[in-house]
């Protein structure tokens, strides 16, 4: 049996946005590519699709921007702080935000915004999510049980969190939790 689809268009995409904007947050371009991914499912299946989806996509996106109801500023600044919050090191989150759509005047003001919220810089706010990093996968000094064995290991995965090395080293290295809230 041959799976249907929904005719597209301009209402339709309009309602698709309205859906999924209810449910994620996006970034401009990450509902572009979301209304794009539908059009093409839609083509896949030889559903009906209006002949300008393109404009209408962009049509619709630009009616979401001027509502308020798309910020690529306040997404980034959300963004950032969350991932923040999780651990995640300063360079996988610009990775992360050029991935979700984010221009880089938006992802430097974010990063910017969340220094001047935490009250920091960005080498501090570094070593604060290296900790919290290291507090969630419990590495280094948050290991209960071989800590010394598997101190390479600790390591390997706090580069591939996208920590500096010499950062990472300290943090694995600390001997207790409280020697790391103190620095």
């Amino acid at each position: 049996m041959k799976r249907t689809a929904s005719p597209i268009t301009a209402k339709y995409l309009q309602n698709a946005a309205v859906f999924y904007l209810e449910r994620y947050a996006s970034s401009a371009e990450g509902l572009r590519r979301v209304l794009r991914r539908r059009v093409s499912k839609a083509r896949l299946l030889e559903a009906p699709v209006m002949d300008n989806a393109e404009e209408a996509i962009e049509a619709v996106v630009q009616k979401f921007v001027v509502a308020g109801l798309l910020d690529d500023k306040a997404f980034a600044q959300t963004k950032a702080r969350s991932l923040h919050r999780r651990g995640v090191s300063g360079q996988l989150t610009r990775q992360r935000l050029k991935v979700a759509g984010v221009g880089r005047d938006d992802v430097d003001s974010a990063l910017a915004a969340l220094d001047e919220e935490l009250g920091t810089d960005p080498a501090r706010r570094e070593i604060q999510a290296a900790v919290a990093f290291a507090r969630r996968r419990r590495l280094g000094p948050f290991r209960m049980k071989e800590r010394e064995e598997k101190k390479a290991r600790d390591l390997a995965s706090m580069a591939r969190a996208g920590f500096a090395y010499d950062l990472a080293r300290k943090v694995i290295d600390a001997t207790d939790p409280d020697s790391l809230d103190e620095a």
